[in-house]
């Protein structure tokens, strides 16, 4: 008996030995584990810190400009709380326009007004005028108290109800009146959102010119790519890297090289019109840059090799066994190149389609260089309003709503490709 009781003792020591060892084991392993990812993070920090910096920051800000509002409210604090009360059928009362009257007198008088007149006039044509007269009078005025009526005889546009309506839909410290406007849309005096007048609607015919002409780009590209890439996925090496190295020599060529290239190319007076002219294919000459065919070619021209390197390295992939199969099976060789060989090459087409139509809605060089303006796009009028007119609200509206479409790209892409995938694994 004891015998038995020192062997059952023994082996209790000998599982609790065990045990204790696993546990140290899985602990070590954990603690490498640990420390491995530890030093992946360490290693890929600085990547990261990169990435925020130069391409997340900037993004939220744009974003954050195409909302942001305070401008105006840090400048009429006052006003903008009391013309809440104001209905759009009557008149301002004397309060609120003495209200509005005093800060705009210390605005003119501290020489800030230009900046809300600015800000205002994008929302109201007109406003910056308005508000510099009405300023430039006041500022001759005592600390009187001024009414409603002092204010329309500085100025009758002050009668009418869409310039108080701009300073009431503008109360707020934020805004979403710059995704309107991106949209062809406002806020009237009423509050109401109603359509632009018909001479300010333009953004929304660009948005589709824009989608329209990367369609036709993308489609080129495809046309012209897919036989290529094919002939790239089926020579001998030594052929096929001569040819390759073909495909990518213009990224050795700068992009507005390029771009200047075309416009030498197509222009009025160019080789092309010269080479046609000499030919006798034509009598006149023809109009080939500063419109959408011009930018149609030169972009096809540069983003054709994004859309062969994706088709080229999925072709590479795809064994030819395949193809011999399908006609050792009785198909004929267009029904296996259709059938067999062509929904395999499906993910690069998506890919080469995707990079190239995403690259192609954000070109603005190539569009103002050869397009001019009848073939210009709507990242054309992004760069206007960072550069020109100064409007960085609206820029950042007009770039939220394309990185929402790029988005909305991506996620039907993945969707797409995972269907596929579980049609291909079943």
């Amino acid at each position: 008996m004891s015998r038995e009781l020192s062997s059952l003792e023994s082996v209790t020591t000998l599982h609790k030995q065990l045990t204790n060892e696993e546990l140290d084991l899985s602990q070590q392993l954990a603690k490498a584990e640990r420390r491995k990812q530890t030093r992946s993070l360490f290693l890929t920090l600085p990547l990261v810190c990169f990435i925020l910096l130069t391409f997340a920051f900037p993004i939220l800000e744009m974003l954050h400009r195409s909302v942001d509002n305070s401008s105006v409210v840090n400048a009429l604090p006052q006003t903008s709380v009391a013309i809440v009360e104001w209905q759009a059928g009557s008149k301002p009362s004397d309060h609120v326009s003495n209200l509005f009257a005093q800060e705009i007198k210390a605005l003119y008088l501290a020489k800030t007004l230009p900046k809300l007149a600015n800000r205002l006039n994008i929302e109201m044509a007109g406003m910056r005028s308005l508000l510099m007269k009405t300023g430039r009078k006041l500022s001759k005025l005592d600390g009187e108290a001024v009414s409603y009526a002092q204010l329309v005889a500085i100025d009758k546009r002050w009668a009418k109800a869409k310039y108080w309506g701009a300073i009431k839909n503008l109360n707020s410290s934020y805004t979403s009146h710059f995704y309107l406007s991106a949209l062809d849309l406002k806020v009237d005096e009423s509050g109401s959102i109603v359509q632009q007048v018909e001479s300010r609607r333009i953004y929304l015919g660009l948005f589709y010119k824009t989608i329209w002409m990367s369609l036709v780009i993308t489609v080129v590209c495809l046309i012209l790519a897919y036989p290529l890439a094919y002939l790239l996925a089926n020579l001998p090496d030594k052929r096929a890297n001569l040819l390759l190295i073909v495909v990518l020599l213009p990224f050795w060529t700068s992009l507005l090289v390029r771009t200047t290239s075309w416009i030498v190319l197509l222009q009025n007076q160019g080789v092309v019109n010269d080479l046609l002219v000499w030919l006798g294919v034509i009598d006149e000459r023809l109009s080939l840059i500063h419109n959408t065919f011009g930018t149609v070619v030169a972009m096809v021209h540069i983003l054709l090799p994004f859309m062969i390197l994706p088709l080229y390295s999925v072709m590479k992939g795809i064994s030819p066994t395949y193809f011999r199969a399908a006609r050792s099976l009785g198909a004929t060789p267009r029904i296996a190149f259709t059938q067999v060989y062509m929904p395999l090459t499906l993910p690069g087409v998506g890919a080469g389609c995707l990079l190239t139509f995403i690259l192609s809605i954000g070109f603005y060089i190539t569009p103002a260089l050869v397009g001019g303006r009848s073939g210009q796009m709507i990242s054309n009028m992004i760069a206007y309003h960072m550069q020109t007119s100064l409007n960085w609200g609206m820029a950042g509206a007009l770039g939220g709503l394309l990185l929402v479409l790029v988005l909305g790209l991506f996620y039907l892409f993945n969707r797409v490709v995972g269907i596929n995938n579980l049609r291909v694994g079943g």
